[in-house]
């Protein structure tokens, strides 16, 4: 999982970062928290459950 969530937080950040100018960070995080989370529930999940979905189960 990290090493799908790691890459689209970075691209996220800067995606955002010339809109957020100046912003303080918790508003930053404001902002990014709920697309990284909807990223996570509805891409990263499922595509790591395919890929990986019988090692996962396996243990």
């Amino acid at each position: 999982m990290i090493a799908c969530v790691y890459p689209l937080v970075t691209m996220l950040i800067y995606v955002i970062a010339p809109f957020t100018q100046g912003w303080q960070i918790w508003h930053q995080t404001l902002l990014l928290t709920p697309a990284t989370v909807v990223s996570i529930v509805f891409v990263i999940n499922p595509l790591v459950i395919k890929y990986f979905g019988r090692y996962i189960n396996a243990a």
